[in-house]
């Protein structure tokens, strides 16, 4: 129910307190009394179309229908979700080392192909957009929900990562399916070189894809991320908005596959998980092991892969 995608693009540029008093009575005229300054009504809030409506009313049936079923558990997987030291291995070598999308035709295809080992190497600045279809106080709780995540995800990997309102490299889109099918221009400007499928893409986004994350490098250095598009519904009832917050801002770090095996984990289309569990926590950390080079694939990074997860996992098999 999720897509991430790998691209590569060409370079971006470095992204009182008033007293009362008793005087005189003042012979002065009275000035005449002033017009009253007209009052300007605040512009309408725009209202989503029938599709947005419909979208809404969607995702309040899948969320609802995924819990009663329950799925979307918002533990980090109990005693009847364990996993070893060699599925975490497994789960790293697909999830971190697979590419689940591929551009063919100008479209996105599902195909799954071995690549290399790509993250962030220099600081992540995220900054959330929002569509005029999220009102203030939604807007103030995906702030503050974005910020504890991000704190999170700059523990586990001790990466450099920050929200930001000022220039951005990690760009989180929080948009109705109205407001996603006119982000074009503003998303050339923020990722110049996006491409024409990546635009599409998004603007085109079918209701069955809950959220997405594309990442980019810069042309000439494949494995190095550069920049990053996540996009959260804004139609998305609570469990699901934050879920989708979960999954594509650590998949837009590196971790870009989706694993069946992978449990307990959110990099899983199962839906069984809806929040980063404990091995996704560790997912993390192997992916951001400063032993861990760019470009490893998976036969040269799966004896450091051993290594790291031994460490993690020290008594286990």
């Amino acid at each position: 129910m999720t897509r991430t995608t790998f691209l590569t693009r060409a370079a971006i540029p470095a992204l009182f307190l008033l007293a009362a008093c008793e005087a005189p009575v003042a012979t002065a005229p009275v000035p005449a009394p002033q017009p009253e300054a007209p009052v300007v009504a605040k512009p309408a809030k725009p209202q989503p179309s029938a599709r947005s409506r419909e979208f809404s009313q969607y995702y309040a049936r899948s969320e609802a229908r995924l819990k009663s079923q329950g799925l979307l558990r918002t533990d980090q997987g109990g005693a009847d979700a364990p996993f070893t030291r060699r599925a975490l291995v497994e789960n790293f070598i697909r999830i971190a080392l697979y590419d689940e999308y591929t551009v063919r035709g100008g479209r996105f295809v599902a195909q799954e192909t071995p690549s290399a080992l790509r993250r962030w190497e220099e600081p992540v600045r995220l900054k959330l957009y929002f569509g005029d279809s999220v009102d203030e106080a939604q807007r103030k709780r995906d702030r503050d929900m974005t910020r504890r995540y991000v704190q999170r995800l700059a523990r586990l990997t001790g990466a450099d990562i920050r929200m930001t309102e000022g220039a951005a490299n990690y760009h989180v889109l929080v948009m109705n399916t109205d407001e996603l099918a006119a982000s074009g221009p503003r998303l050339e400007n923020l990722v110049p070189g996006i491409g024409r499928p990546t635009l599409n893409e998004i603007a085109r986004l079918p209701r069955y894809t809950f959220c997405s994350v594309y990442a980019f490098s810069e042309q000439g250095n494949d494995n190095r991320y550069s920049a990053a598009v996540a996009v959260i519904r804004a139609e998305h009832p609570p469990l699901l908005r934050q879920s989708c917050l979960h999954e594509e801002l650590a998949q837009g770090l590196g971790l870009a596959n989706d694993s069946p095996a992978a449990r307990p984990s959110i990099f899983n289309d199962d839906e069984e998980f809806a929040l980063l569990t404990r091995q996704d926590e560790l997912l993390l950390k192997i992916l951001y092991d400063k032993r861990l080079k760019l470009g490893m694939t998976p036969e040269t990074a799966r004896p450091i892969v051993e290594q790291i997860a031994a460490e993690l996992m020290p008594g286990e098999s």
